[in-house]
């Protein structure tokens, strides 16, 4: 009975692995391929990887299953390899042709060892130990396995943290909650029971709970609602990965689906998401729809800008992006409670940047697409400029059409340079302007670029080759790069499948890249070239998310 419980034990244990998707058990891999389980070896490997999605998981795949058709050939079992090859292997077939005919003559053999490159093909354990090192320096090698080989540092509360949260979310869900929940096992769902004037047992008394909060509830989770579930880390692929780039690339593909059409919806509209979609075939609006691209100001919103204490920006130089970061705070008890600056914008600001260099200086763009420039140390407003086009003769004719149908613009991001000598501004419609900053409340007219087709969803500033660059993306599922100087474009990077919502550019040692995000939740990389996205991934929730890098840029 010992023994039966532990091996359920253990598969359950690597089921969660699997599921997870968080640690790679090599060991349990190994002793599956050995004994040859080859249906628990691609079950196991379905939880991190797929085989197209890369040419390290394809070849990891392909080596599994022609083992697996070998050892059915070696005991002349026709009939079973027959089906590994219609249904396991005729999917490389579209990436090899000749290697999947060559693959099926063998079946015409007495012996596959006839074959001049099976000829020295041992016996079936030898094969496999073989076989084995191969898909070892694979995993090492394939990005999707980067940080999951390694069993991770727990913190020692961790499970009870997630029985915690656990149980804050059941007791969340019942429809008579009471102020004592009594709660004796986590087999079954936890449900208060309707009140019948008996006081529940309180829960700091059951063993299995611990030390739980008197006050009748359970920890809130965050600050949005009862329950937030921790975000899958995103991995970090170009800690290796850019380094030494694969040969096989995604090629650029056009942004448009194919089919009856699938139109765009504003990533504007979107800029403080709730939940996401239910629908995957959501039903996008055109990236000029009335009611989406004209921003009106949220319900509940101030005018006002409310700087805390203690929320100076701490500035960091070195980086391709110049977001500025604000103080990290260890424990809650450092957390700023205490406004120390209330500054009236006048209408509701979408998008704020402390300068790089003058820590106090506080760019603002708002809902009705007016900039604002702050001294927060003195409260005074420098600079105040509306949103108007400088040349209209030179925009597009959907972006005069969209401007005369409906003259309201939102600011959808603001942001400094890295040296605090220009700022841009991207706009719900169509255009991104580049100012120049001359000290105290001298700004200047720099360049206007009519950039993207519907809204521009953010903007960053980038350094690759030594040249300041502006990076925007938009609703017309495109990244585009130009030139900081005279704005000429100098890339234009197309592969997603929705309205790009945001765009984060880098570099590690000498490789420059941009990270991007689009509102289906899909995560590409780009290198400065024409070459399309060297890295797909879904973030966390497949939603629309943004990007940074921490201050030290790991």
């Amino acid at each position: 009975m010992r023994k039966s419980s532990k091996k359920l034990f253990t598969s359950k244990h690597f089921l969660l692995e699997q599921e997870s998707g968080f640690f790679f058990n090599m060991k349990y891999f190994e002793d599956e391929v050995h004994n040859g389980n080859w249906d628990d070896v691609e079950k196991y490997l379905s939880g991190f990887t797929k085989v197209d999605d890369n040419r390290y998981s394809m070849k990891i795949f392909f080596e599994i299953r022609k083992q697996k058709y070998l050892e059915a050939l070696d005991k002349h079992d026709r009939a079973k390899a027959v089906e590994i090859l219609v249904k396991d292997l005729k999917v490389f077939s579209t990436f090899n042709e000749e290697l999947f005919k060559e693959i099926t003559q063998l079946l015409t053999l007495e012996n596959f060892r006839e074959n001049e490159q099976l000829s020295k093909y041992g016996d079936t354990k030898s094969a496999r130990s073989i076989m084995l090192v191969e898909l070892k320096k694979l995993i090492e090698a394939n990005p999707l396995f980067r940080d999951k080989l390694q069993f991770p540092n727990l913190k020692n509360s961790r499970l009870r943290t997630l029985i915690n949260q656990s149980l804050n979310w059941q007791h969340q869900l019942c429809k008579n909650p009471r102020p004592n929940p009594d709660i004796k096992t986590l087999f079954v769902d936890h449900t208060c029971g309707q009140p019948n004037g008996a006081r529940a047992p309180s829960p700091a008394n059951n063993p299995l709970l611990g030390s739980l909060p008197k006050a009748g509830v359970f920890p809130p989770l965050g600050a949005h609602g009862p329950f937030q579930p921790t975000p899958a880390p995103v991995p970090t692929p170009l800690a290796g990965w850019m380094s030494n780039p694969p040969t096989v690339t995604h090629p650029a593909v056009s942004g448009g689906a194919i089919g009856l059409g699938s139109p765009s919806i504003p990533a504007a509209a979107l800029k403080h998401p709730r939940t996401p979609p239910t629908n995957p075939s959501v039903d996008y609006p055109s990236g000029d729809s009335d009611h989406l691209s004209k921003r009106t100001r949220p319900i509940g919103i101030s005018d006002e800008i409310n700087l805390p204490v203690n929320v100076l920006p701490v500035s960091f130089t070195g980086h391709s992006h110049s977001h500025s970061h604000s103080q990290a705070f260890s424990t809650p008890e450092d957390l700023p409670k205490t406004v120390t600056r209330t500054l009236n914008q006048g209408s509701s600001p979408m998008s704020m940047d402390f300068h790089p260099v003058q820590q106090t200086l506080l760019l603002v763009g708002t809902n009705v697409g007016d900039i604002g420039l702050w001294e927060v140390g003195s409260r005074e407003r420098l600079v105040l400029r509306n949103f108007k086009v400088w040349d209209l003769g030179a925009c597009s004719m959907p972006l005069q059409a969209a401007l005369v149908k409906d003259p309201g613009v939102s600011v959808n991001r603001v942001i400094w340079s890295p040296d605090g000598s220009l700022f841009g501004v991207a706009y719900s419609r169509h255009i991104v302007q580049i100012y120049s900053y001359h000290g105290g409340d001298e700004v200047r007219q720099h360049l206007e670029i009519d950039a993207h087709v519907g809204g521009v969803n953010d903007i960053a500033f980038s350094h690759p080759n030594k040249q300041l660059c502006v990076i925007t993306c938009g609703d017309d599922k495109t990244i585009k790069v130009w030139d900081a100087t005279n704005g000429a474009k100098q890339y234009i990077f197309e592969g997603h499948e929705a309205p790009v919502y945001s765009v984060c550019p880098h570099h590690k040692e000498n490789i420059q890249f941009i990270f991007s995000t689009a509102l289906d939740g899909k995560i590409k990389a780009w290198l400065y070239d024409n070459l399309g996205s060297r890295v797909d991934y879904e973030a966390p929730g497949r939603w629309c998310t943004t990007m940074a890098y921490s201050a030290d840029g790991t």
